[in-house]
């Protein structure tokens, strides 16, 4: 008997034993870091997606940066439908609200269907699946987990649960699920499914997401089939519900539901996936601008017209408002940002001309310039400059030659600012990027807007001159620093010029008195139009704004007989029309200036009231006396190199040789021989070779010379 109690209690111990050993093992096997805190998960997730907010927090933008996959914004769990929280827990587990973790029955079920034989039943709660998500090395890389792999899974679900709130596991599990291709968390499922928010969705979607969990890549017609029998359908009601599901799976993933204002600027500002910048926009202001460039963009379809941008700013901040880059419908290359883009100016840097001339008080508002022909040397050439309407007005004074935008007396200004005085200045007012060269590369013409700007810059310019000359960095990013401002253009010569781009009297020389740049709030605004009809401009302030609008093709091809009235303007005036509801505040007049009656002799242009600054003033303006001018030549220009046709007769070849101005007793030497009275132009006909022209007064004395080329035909 003694025996065989023995014998039991060691056949006890060695069970115990064993049972203990074993659980030490299983202990020891199944050990698992401890899972996150729900804070944790949170602060780790990672959007695929950067978003560009505009200075109140709403989206304006949204950028995908991570191609790894395509994950949203967090969603919280009462920002998600009942309906698709409901279909989720009776489609993966139906007892997620009664176990800890793990579902014994279903576990029990399974093992006897395993041992059966039978089809397999998943045994995988909610909680376990998270767990799995949240730690890559409780997921498999083949279809099933090994069973050392299940049963750290279902220990990590335990622990889960003992920290967890269930609404917090749902939650997690609702944000890092895969669905169906890139998708990862409702919210993307949701946006590429249905294209709409989370909370949006019915309980036929819901259903159909639901059935994407098994087996995210299955065939739309078995994902269909399977949402029917999740939500136990038949008749008529499954065909609604399988064709939801065949829908949403059959068609290409839906965009994101939100709005897409400024692309541009995010692709600009967004480095990190997942980050939320906070831009200095205005999201009416960008919707205002977006709509109108838009609007004005589809009615010149017709006239080859395909591309456009805009920036509205804050004149005393220098924060942009509005960034739209390109808002073409018919647009070829929508990608490029047409806010930063460099295009030919046009006549909208002759504001800045004229305020240099004014500011040094060779010009003011109220002198007279000659609009008539003029020739120019330039280079082995002559620049022979026109007005947009291709007349000429004779004498103007400033104001008329700058409102009216004629071409002639810009040149004539240039002439007594200097070339490179007036390149230097434009570079003071931010025009760097492609303003790279030195005067001489430009000559004459960048009276005219040869250089090619931004419209950023342009923007930024005319802030300047809103701001009495006062110059900042525009801002994309709130800065609790102050801008700093320097001074660039005197305040005077700057409240002169912006009262003078107010001016609607003035403008009608060459505009009409109505039209969009004729606003009932005093606005001071420029249009122009670059060579060839390929750019169209215009630009404006008021007290408080400064908008700007480029209008054209990014490819560079020419538009159809569209200026800046017609083309950029409309679009500026709309914006401005809803920013300046009401009347527009009105800047003061700086010191230094005086505001006094003028006339003009001979009534060259009607009496007025005239802005000056102090000591340049003036009550009487008549065109100075001419003085005797020195006989130049002007035909040929000085270093020309003249082909010569091989396909026309040499006797039919003339070059023409003119003197300016003609006088009788002037003399023309070609190459140290008489060749006649340069008292009319003469034709001569040209010999290949380097040739002398020299011009002789009546007294045989040497008054102009020029060396010139001819090239034999080959």
């Amino acid at each position: 008997m003694q025996r065989r109690i023995s014998t039991r209690s060691i056949a006890v111990v060695l069970v115990t034993t064993t049972a203990l050993i074993a659980a030490a093992w299983l202990n020891e096997v199944t050990h698992i870091r401890p899972p996150p805190s729900p804070a944790e998960v949170r602060a780790s997730y990672r959007s695929s997606e950067a978003q560009l907010l505009d200075r109140h927090g709403e989206v304006v933008q949204t950028l995908r940066l991570d191609l790894g996959g395509r994950r949203l914004q967090w969603t919280s769990l009462d920002r998600i439908s009942p309906a698709l929280i409901d279909a989720v827990i009776s489609a993966e587990d139906h007892r997620f609200r009664a176990h800890g973790g793990v579902d014994l029955p279903a576990v029990v079920g399974a093992i006897r269907d395993r041992l059966r034989g039978q089809a397999r039943r998943g045994a995988s709660t909610i909680t376990m699946q998270l767990a799995a998500q949240l730690d890559p090395a409780l997921s498999s890389r083949r279809a099933r987990r090994s069973l050392l792999q299940k049963l750290r899974q279902m220990r990590a679900a335990r622990m889960i649960e003992s920290s967890w709130s269930k609404d917090q596991i749902l939650e997690a599990y609702l944000n890092l699920v895969s669905f169906r291709g890139e998708s990862q968390g409702v919210a993307a499922a949701a946006a590429a499914l249905f294209g709409k928010h989370p909370d949006g969705l019915t309980n036929a979607e819901a259903w159909t997401l639901a059935a994407l969990l098994p087996a995210p890549g299955a065939a739309a017609a078995v994902v269909a089939k399977r949402s029917c029998a999740l939500a136990d359908l038949a008749g008529d009601e499954c065909d609604a519900q399988q064709r939801v599901a065949l829908d949403a799976l059959s068609r290409p993933a839906a965009s994101t539901p939100t709005d897409e204002l400024a692309p541009h600027l995010a692709r600009r500002l967004l480095r990190k996936p997942g980050e939320s910048l906070i831009s200095t926009l205005d999201a009416r202001t960008q919707r205002i601008a977006l709509h109108a460039l838009r609007a004005q963009l589809a009615s010149l379809s017709g006239e080859r017209v395909r591309d456009g941008a805009a920036v509205v700013v804050d004149n005393a901040s220098g924060e942009v408002l509005a960034y739209v880059g390109s808002a073409g419908p018919a647009s070829r290359a929508a990608q490029v940002d047409g806010a930063r883009a460099l295009r030919q100016a046009g006549s909208t840097l002759k504001p800045f001309l004229y305020s240099l001339a004014i500011e040094h008080r060779w010009l003011t508002a109220a002198s007279l310039l000659d609009d008539a022909p003029v020739a120019l040397e330039a280079g082995p050439g002559l620049y022979l400059p026109q007005n947009y309407e291709h007349d000429f007005k004779g004498l103007v004074s400033v104001r008329t030659a700058l409102a009216g935008s004629l071409n002639i007396p810009a040149v004539r200004t240039l002439l007594l600012t200097g070339v490179d005085r007036f390149r230097e200045r434009l570079h003071d007012l931010g025009y760097i990027s492609g303003l790279t060269e030195s005067g001489d590369y430009y000559g004459y013409s960048l009276a005219l807007g040869s250089a090619e700007v931004s419209l950023l810059e342009q923007v930024n310019a005319y802030r300047t001159l809103a701001n009495g000359g006062r110059w900042s960095a525009l801002r994309l990013q709130p800065d609790a620093a102050a801008p700093v401002m320097r001074g660039v253009v005197s305040p005077q010569a700057a409240w002169i010029v912006e009262d003078i781009l107010a001016d609607r009297g003035a403008r009608s020389v060459t505009f009409d008195l109505e039209g969009p740049l004729s606003t009932p709030y005093r606005a001071s605004v420029k249009t122009g139009t670059s060579k060839n009809l390929r750019d169209n401009w215009c630009i404006g302030s008021t007290a408080r704004y400064t908008v700007g609008v480029w209008v054209g093709n990014f490819e560079g091809d020419a538009m159809r007989t569209v200026s800046g009235i017609t083309g950029a303007a409309p679009a500026w005036r709309d914006i401005f029309d809803e920013l300046e509801r009401g009347d527009a505040p009105v800047t003061a007049a700086p010191p230094g200036l005086v505001h006094q009656p003028v006339r003009y002799a001979d009534s060259i242009e009607p009496p007025r009231d005239e802005w000056f600054i102090q000591g340049t003033q003036a009550a009487l303006i008549a065109p100075a006396a001419r003085t005797a001018e020195r006989a130049r030549l002007v035909s040929p220009a000085k270093g020309s190199l003249i082909a010569l046709d091989p396909d026309i007769p040499l006797d039919r070849q003339h070059l023409s040789l003119r003197a300016e101005p003609a006088a009788a007793g002037l003399r023309l030497l070609m190459d140290g021989h008489a060749i006649g009275s340069a008292e009319q132009p003469r034709l001569w006909t040209p010999l290949p070779g380097a040739h002398r022209l020299e011009l002789l007064d009546a007294a045989g004395r040497s008054l102009d010379s020029v060396e010139f080329s001819v090239r034999a035909p080959r």
